[in-house]
């Protein structure tokens, strides 16, 4: 989310000059540190937010206008990002999103070697067993946790999955900041599934990925590749207008819509 603030900055000064910016008035106005300022343009320039134009010189990029566009380009700018994931990962990579009191896949993007997960149990009975239910309800509070577990049981779905409430509860509570949310085979056996939490609007949001493999490793590496990515997933789904920009600091889930 830090990530995205800063890009969120550097972007509202690229905004500004029609005619193009370069990197020293950006960091003037922005009072970024160099990386930090490298960091947030490479994010920009990867979304189409940011275009280069000369050897230290940029420009609003077209992706700007694509959220009053009305022709879809804007979630197609979301679906080409979503895609370039998937293959950076190496796997299924799916948006989810927490609303009206449900879990709810919205996005998704898989390939011939990248397969969808089966849902076999509806994802909105399955949270406490999913990465992706488990990087929503990690966002909730105690008492909005409680309601969603009173709505729906802690099924036993295979020998791995948590069926009690304080050994879900302390999972979420107890994890390493920023460190993904797993499922090792507690939804399916064969598939295990890492979720990143990227919420900016009213409702938790993550970005997650599955393999059909149940490989710590590749799970372990695929998982940090999806947390360097998590905020140009943000970055699109804002400029695709599926979610707000974060404030300002001082401060059936059946699958809707294919990739």
């Amino acid at each position: 989310m830090e990530s995205v603030h800063e890009a969120l900055r550097v972007l509202e000064v690229i905004n500004r000059y029609s005619a193009g910016v370069n990197l020293t008035q950006v960091a003037r106005e922005t009072k970024l540190p160099q990386l930090v300022l490298a960091r947030a343009m490479e994010q920009l320039i990867r979304a189409n937010l940011a275009i280069p134009i000369g050897p230290d010189a940029y420009i609003a990029g077209n992706a700007l206008l694509l959220t009053e566009a009305v022709d879809g380009e804007g979630r197609g700018h979301l679906r080409e990002t979503l895609a370039w994931v998937r293959d950076a990962v190496g796997a299924c990579v799916y948006v989810a999103r927490y609303t009206d009191g449900e879990v709810s896949i919205t996005q998704y993007a898989d390939g011939p070697a990248t397969p969808v997960v089966e849902e076999w149990v509806d994802f909105r009975d399955a949270a406490h067993a999913s990465a992706v239910g488990k990087a929503l309800l990690t966002q909730l509070g105690p008492d909005d946790r409680k309601d969603h577990l009173s709505r729906h049981q802690l099924t036993r779905f295979t020998p791995h999955t948590l069926t009690s409430h304080q050994d879900l509860f302390h999972q979420l509570d107890t994890r390493p900041p920023n460190a993904p949310l797993l499922d090792l085979q507690e939804y399916a056996l064969g598939t295990v599934c890492a979720a990143v939490p990227i919420t900016a609007g009213p409702n938790a949001e993550c970005v997650a990925l599955s393999i059909p493999v149940p490989d710590p490793g590749r799970l372990k590496q695929a998982a940090r590749i999806l947390q360097g990515e998590a905020a140009a997933v943000l970055l699109a789904l804002i400029v695709a207008g599926s979610t707000h920009p974060p404030a300002r600091r001082p401060e059936n889930g059946i699958l809707s819509t294919t990739v």
